[in-house]
């Protein structure tokens, strides 16, 4: 099942003071927090990459296979408490993998 339109525009306008672009790529959405990718919209669920740094800043979170094949990501609930958010995608940046320049 491909995500929504709509349910896209809802996290977007979520995460709209946050520096969060998206990318539609085969039904879902790839999420960019400043150039890097921080995780995406699955089967209209917000998730974000399975790093240490996400884990530790995440209480009793649940990790879900957004697809077959993939690996685990971490599902974000509280997608309106911005302030969270922010330092969720702070904590996470500087583990993120820097974005690869075509050539």
């Amino acid at each position: 099942m491909a995500s929504s339109r709509e349910y896209h525009d809802f996290i977007m306008d979520s995460l709209s003071s946050l520096e969060v672009s998206s990318r539609k790529m085969m039904g879902e959405y790839v999420l960019y927090y400043r150039g890097k990718v921080i995780g995406g919209i699955y089967d209209n669920r917000f998730l974000v990459k399975s790093i240490d740094s996400a884990v530790s800043h995440m209480q009793d979170v649940l990790k879900v296979i957004p697809y077959k094949g993939a690996k685990e990501m971490l599902e974000v609930e509280n997608i309106d408490d911005i302030q969270f958010l922010y330092e969720l995608f702070e904590a996470m940046y500087d583990e993120l993998p820097e974005i690869r320049k075509k050539r």
